[in-house]
């Protein structure tokens, strides 16, 4: 049945045939941590005193994330979460709180990249936060300028990416953390795409600006373990500046009958055998591993972004800083073209706003290459053969959201589809 089930899933990823999605690091990896996850898949890291095995890997993957991003060995600390969604979540809430009761702010705001993950908006629609937006240039890169002066008394932080995900494009943290000093705000560095390919780059021989708490002004750090540092699904490590910050992430309930309750993030119950899945994905894979992965994914990169620089028509948002690389075109529907692209077994990611189209080159990716800019090429010259629109496919659906002029009847649709994907 468990089979059947699985011939289901038709996109080729062990082919590179997928965009990010699937942060594989390999058969023997995949087999350890599939035998990690057996043995320690009854264990709950919400109970530390039954399980002090997890509680230690737990710290131990946390402490080995703060020298990785330069903390404090004093003042550094940080938290385990289910991914990038929740780090950031429990990053929101903790600048929120912070504000609250230090000072007295009870309409917060956050300045965020117009890039920004929409993790961002899910806290703020949680946690009661007002979302101010602020532009990117030319680059793909932040305003630093207009955000600056989006700042109001009741920020209680601002945002950079490092990278953005839609184009790949790192924020200019250096200002920002200049500017969040200087208005005496938190600044949150969302490293969740750039995870354990960012901080590797230089010793892969890539330059790579300051970003991590070596620069003055960065506050917390979301980092998700369960991408390029290829733990499975389900992990990810938010960061602190000092642990001053991180208590406003807690929660207890010290008066309930059944004890005092505490708990670190949104889960009360975990599953013990994620932590010790991440901590065994870090122990394998060591530093020499993740230097020699990311060689081959930013090399990859490149490659990508110079074969679709030579095809005609197509242009790339902005050079790639990292893994992902995102090409637009002026003259034909990039959305058609992405359309032949999944006939031809490619999962690509859609871009709005303006139109565009990524890919985020992992592991598989990155030996998928050549094949990828050849039928990227074939892709062009059939939609420059025949432009006219299609009535089925990426390209109509984006067509369409573009036409309606009221977004909430596209936010009433999207409703529907995830209502669809739990009717069997």
């Amino acid at each position: 049945m468990l089979h059947s089930l699985q011939s289901l899933d038709k996109v080729e990823w062990r082919k590179g045939k997928v965009s990010g999605t699937v942060y594989h690091g390999g058969k023997d990896l995949s087999k350890v941590l599939s035998e990690v996850y057996a043995e320690f898949s009854h264990t709950n890291p919400l109970h530390p005193d039954v399980f002090p095995s997890v509680r230690r890997m737990e710290a131990e993957v946390i402490s080995m994330c703060l020298r990785l991003f330069n903390g404090d060995p004093e003042l550094a600390c940080g938290s385990m979460t289910s991914g990038g969604t929740e780090s950031i979540l429990m990053a929101c809430k903790s600048y929120r709180d912070r504000a609250r009761t230090l000072n007295g702010i009870t309409e917060p705001e956050m300045v965020i990249p117009v890039t920004a993950h929409p993790a961002f908006d899910k806290a703020a629609t949680y946690f009661g936060i007002n979302v101010v937006r602020a532009p990117v240039d030319a680059s793909c890169r932040v305003n630093v300028s207009a955000l600056k002066s989006m700042i109001t008394k009741n920020t209680v932080m601002i945002v950079g990416s490092f990278p953005a995900y839609p184009h790949g494009a790192f924020d200019d943290i250096g200002a920002l953390a200049e500017v969040a000093m200087k208005k005496s705000v938190g600044l949150h560095v969302d490293c969740c795409l750039g995870s354990f390919i960012v901080p590797f780059m230089e010793k892969a021989g890539y330059a790579c600006p300051p970003f991590d708490f070596r620069v003055d002004g960065v506050t917390s750090i979301s980092c998700d373990t369960h991408k390029f540092g290829y733990a499975p699904k389900g992990s990810s490590v938010v960061m602190y500046a000092n642990k001053d910050l991180r208590q406003f992430q807690y929660c207890v309930s010290p008066n309930w009958p059944g004890g005092i309750y505490a708990s670190p993030s949104v889960a009360g119950s975990r599953p013990g055998a994620l932590v010790a899945s991440c901590w065994a994905a870090m122990m394998k894979m060591g530093e020499d591993g993740y230097v020699q992965c990311t060689k081959k994914v930013v090399a990859a990169a490149r490659q990508l972004a110079d074969g679709i620089s030579s095809i005609e028509h197509l242009e790339l948002c902005c050079p790639p800083d990292a893994m992902v690389v995102a090409w637009s075109s002026t003259k034909l529907n990039i959305y058609a073209i992405s359309d032949e692209m999944t006939k031809r077994g490619w999962n690509l990611n859609a871009l709005q706003n303006p139109p565009a189209v990524h890919v985020c080159v992992t592991l598989p990716v990155s030996d998928a290459i050549a094949e990828l800019l050849a039928d990227l090429k074939e892709s062009v010259a059939i939609v420059l053969a025949d432009p006219t629109p299609k009535k089925d496919g990426m390209g109509a659906i984006y067509g369409m959201a573009a036409s309606i002029p009221d977004k909430s009847l596209v936010t009433d649709i999207t409703k529907g589809y995830l209502d669809a994907l739990t009717k069997l």
